[in-house]
Order: C-alpha cells, then sequence, then structure tokens
C-alpha cells in the first residue's frame, strides 16, 4: 500500500477529539537537532492522532466546514516538484525555547509525527523568539538539502529572506500556529492554527461567567508583532463591549508570553490598580505567573481575583482544579499529524485552502479534572 493510500485509508479510522494551539517564554539557545525517522502511520482526514510519549493528549481536529475541498493552493499553482514524504529530509523552525510547554509539546508533536510517516530526516532549529535567528537557521536547513519545511514563525512579519531563500530552492513551506502576512501559494502554503479572534471572544464569555458579570479586569498581552496577540486580544475586548457591559478593562499590559514576565506586570499592576477583580491572560504561562503574583499580594486566585487564560497547559488545568484559575481556553499544540497530513494532500494534488483551522475546547470548574490528561 502507497504512503498515500495508507494515510487515507488511517483516515477513516482516525480519533476524533477536540482540542488546541499558543505560545510561550523565553530560553537557552539551542543547536539544531537531526532525526532520522523509522517508518510509520499517521493522520486522518478530519482528525490528527496526537501521537506518543510525552505527546500524548486529546488529537487536534479540523473546524467544521473548514479545509474542505475547493478553492486553494495546489502543487501546479505552487510550482514546486512532487515529493514522497516517505525517505524525505524535513526542516522543522521553531519560534521560541521548548522551556514552556507549548513549545515543548508542539516540537514532539512534529518530531512523533515525521517518524510515524517515515521521513529519512527530520532537522529541527529554535530561534528562540529571535528573528534574524530563524531566518538564519531556515537557511541553514536549505543548504543542508531538506525538502519540505514546516515554520513556526516568530512574528507575522518579517521572514521574507527565509522564504524567499525557501521559493528558490523550490521548497514548499508550511506555517504552523501563527499566521505570516506574505503571500499564500507564493510565499507558503498554508496556515494551520486556531481562530484566534474567537479563543479571545470565548475567553471573554467565560470571564463573565467567572465574574457574575460584573469586574474590573487587567490583560495580560502576549509578544508584539504576531497575530495570536492582536487577534486575542481584539477578541475580547470585541466581545466585552458588545456583551458584558459590566466588565471594565482597566489596564493592558505586555507579558511576552513568559510566567516570570506575568508574575511581574501583574505585581505592577494591583499595585497601580488595587481594585482590580480579574485577569485576562493571553496564554497560561502569564496566567500562571498572575496566581503567584496575586498571592503574593495576600489575595485569593480564583476567588479574590478572577483568573481566566489560553492554552491548555496541564499546570493551567491543574490550577482550575485547584480553585485558582478560573477557566483556559484550550490551544492545541500537537501539529504534527496534521502538518504531515496537509503535505501529503498537497503532494497529492488537492487544494489546500489558505486557513486550516482547528476546533478549540476549553477547561473550567466542571470538566478539568476529567480532562487533565488532555493537557500538554
Amino acid at each position: 500500500m502507497t504512503r498515500s493510500l495508507l494515510l487515507r485509508h488511517l483516515a477513516l479510522v482516525g480519533v476524533a477529539s477536540l482540542a488546541l494551539a499558543g505560545c510561550t517564554n523565553t530560553g537557552e539557545e539551542e543547536e539544531p537537532t537531526t532525526d532520522s525517522a523509522a517508518e510509520g502511520d499517521a493522520g486522518s482526514e478530519e482528525s490528527a492522532d496526537a501521537g506518543a510519549g510525552s505527546n500524548d493528549g486529546a488529537a487536534q481536529t479540523v473546524r467544521e466546514g473548514e479545509g474542505a475541498a475547493g478553492d486553494g493552493c495546489t502543487i501546479d499553482q505552487y510550482g514546486v516538484e512532487p515529493l514522497e514524504l516517505e525517505g524525505a529530509k524535513v526542516g522543522f523552525s521553531q519560534s521560541e525555547p521548548d522551556t514552556a510547554a507549548f513549545r515543548a509539546a508542539e516540537t514532539e508533536s512534529i518530531k512523533s509525527a515525521a517518524e510515524e510517516v517515515g521521513v529519512g530526516e527530520i532537522i529541527v532549529t529554535n530561534a528562540n523568539n529571535e528573528l534574524p535567528k530563524q531566518i538564519s537557521d531556515i537557511q541553514d536547513m536549505l543548504n543542508q538539502g531538506v525538502e519540505f519545511l514546516i515554520v513556526a514563525p516568530v512574528n507575522s512579519d518579517g521572514l521574507d529572506p527565509a522564504l524567499d531563500a525557501a521559493k528558490e530552492a523550490g521548497v514548499p513551506v508550511l506555517t504552523i500556529d501563527r499566521k505570516v502576512t506574505n503571500e499564500p501559494c507564493t510565499d507558503y502554503i498554508a496556515f494551520l492554527g486556531s481562530d484566534f479572534y474567537d479563543q479571545g471572544e470565548r475567553a471573554a464569555d467565560a470571564m463573565n461567567e467567572a465574574t457574575g458579570g460584573e469586574g474590573k479586569v487587567a490583560i495580560l498581552l502576549g509578544a508584539s508583532g504576531n497575530n495570536v496577540t492582536d487577534n486575542r486580544n481584539a477578541g475580547f475586548k470585541d466581545k466585552v463591549e458588545a456583551d458584558y457591559p459590566g466588565l471594565e478593562i482597566v489596564a493592558e499590559q505586555t507579558g511576552n508570553f513568559a510566567r516570570d514576565e506575568g508574575q511581574t506586570v501583574t505585581e505592577q499592576l494591583l499595585q497601580s490598580n488595587p481594585d482590580i477583580t480579574a485577569i485576562y491572560a493571553h496564554n497560561d504561562e502569564m496566567g500562571l505567573g498572575a496566581v503567584t503574583a496575586v498571592k503574593a499580594a495576600g489575595l485569593q486566585p480564583g476567588e479574590d481575583i478572577k483568573i481566566v487564560s489560553i492554552d491548555g497547559t496541564k499546570n493551567a488545568v491543574q490550577g482550575i482544579v485547584d480553585g485558582e484559575i478560573n477557566a483556559v481556553i484550550e490551544s492545541n499544540p500537537r501539529f504534527g499529524p496534521l502538518a504531515f497530513q496537509t503535505a501529503q494532500k498537497f503532494y497529492d494534488g488537492e487544494a489546500i485552502p489558505e486557513d486550516v483551522i482547528i476546533q478549540d475546547n476549553e477547561y473550567n470548574a466542571d470538566n478539568a479534572e476529567e480532562n487533565l490528561a488532555n493537557a500538554f
């Protein structure tokens, strides 16, 4: 059975479950890693198996109505040669250090799926949240002869030199988690990720529920320069303005998706705005930092100050179980199976939509304990 037929066969028996994608933290610089991948099986048409090991958990599911056949990017439009993924050399450019749970799970998912698909070699680099390094990483992988690239962009803008180099080399690029502003089907095939605006709206719904519709809210913003931060903020604020007049946004400050910065910023905000009763964090890392800061101020997180965040890390979901966090909107980092499934469809001649959006779930006091195993 060919690889293409095998992937399609597995589509009929894939596990369909809900879960989700998000952001992180900084750390030490990492050198590129390479793995020789053994043959295996992966993926399904609508749901991508989460893989093995530390990557266990709920699978990504493409949102209903997304990823359907029709308009999109084909291999002929993109202008590259066909490729057998089995035995190929594939590169993955990670944006941020794996010290954060989201990035660690994302990297492991890519590596596990590469092994299952049977790629010959997977080269993994980490930009450590530095755009110039990501550009250099991608150019270096191209020089090493990678035939397909998966990129988790540091920023939505600025990857032009790397994408231009890939285009010149005839190497297709698939982006995950953050959407770039470049031209789809010219500079990259497609974007795989969450609806970040919807995540923000749902966080507002959860905040309204947690506060009983009344509260003074501080927002811990993610890093600037990417669509994740912009859309998670816009979705939340638009929803509050439209539907929840009792919620007042009294402060916004960036915590750069990092736990330590989330803690520091929360400490400062509580001192300058002692009337704050709720915190919306753009990711779990900052939310966990806020928990620590609230405790240090002599207050009870989850009670005196309500906390809602986005991602779905085990620590944050455990925080709900412990009563210190009120809700978490999931963002599933397990992109590996879906990425290779999409690549196979591309090489099979199927049209890939510009945006392949996954379905995101939610953790709250009613379901956190029973679903803790799905967190990452």
